[in-house]
């Protein structure tokens, strides 16, 4: 009579298991996470993509500005070799092929010579480049020495900061 008296009691608890040889209801342990602790992950990793997306976002803007200057630099020494055999410094004379992240297209002149052998190399950002840096002006400039100088023009972009810049360069 004992064991079926204990089954009564078992299941009147509301109890997952019992074992009736040792006269006692156990209660199963259960696994998994409880609510509040599903909770704080959530929120973890809330905070901890606050943090990371904009740092991201930086990254991205300030490898962006990179690439551009360092495709703008390539056309340095074409222009120089140009500029010596006092042949005509076309963008078909640089080589110069359109880069993604510029506004411009193979017929907007990318450089400029002026009379003293002074001049510049000069692109605007935009196209897939990212919407905070559309209009920034990059531009390697030539003095009469041959020295060149890289200037980068932030004025027409809207969520320029100093940190995008390149050591290399001048922010005017």
């Amino acid at each position: 009579m004992k064991p079926a008296f204990w089954l009564v009691v078992c299941f009147s608890k509301r109890v997952s298991s019992c074992q009736i040889s040792h006269r006692s209801c156990m209660k199963k342990h259960e696994s998994g996470f409880t609510l509040i602790e599903l909770m704080i992950t959530v929120a973890i990793i809330g905070i901890l993509s606050a943090i990371a997306i904009p740092l991201y976002q930086g990254n991205v803007m300030k490898a962006q500005v990179n690439r551009v200057v360092g495709e703008l630099s390539s056309y340095k020494s074409a222009y120089e070799t140009q500029l010596s055999s006092s042949g005509a410094v076309t963008n078909s004379e640089l080589g110069y092929s359109v880069s993604s992240l510029t506004t411009g297209n193979s017929l907007t002149s990318i450089s400029v010579v002026n009379t003293d052998g002074s001049g510049h190399l000069q692109v605007t950002m935009g196209g897939n480049a990212h919407p905070n840096l559309a209009g920034v002006v990059v531009r390697f400039e030539r003095d009469t020495s041959g020295s060149w100088q890289c200037v980068i023009d932030p004025s027409a972009a809207s969520g320029w900061k100093d940190e995008f810049s390149p050591g290399s360069c001048s922010v005017i």
